[in-house]
């Protein structure tokens, strides 16, 4: 399976409704960090009732 955003081979596979996506490392990475500083993620902690320890 290839990146969806590059031709680099994909490290991660996604898949929901029976679509697969890749993503290599790279990419990967980059969508992981406009997810932590997403209001999106924030909405589904609190849905989930994350706690985090430190």
């Amino acid at each position: 399976m290839r990146c969806h955003y590059c031709e680099e081979a994909a490290a991660f596979a996604a898949e929901k409704d029976g679509l697969k996506v890749g993503l290599c490392t790279e990419h990967f990475q980059e969508r992981m960090e406009e997810l932590t500083d997403s209001a999106e993620l924030a909405e589904l902690e609190e849905q989930l009732d994350v706690n985090r320890t430190e």
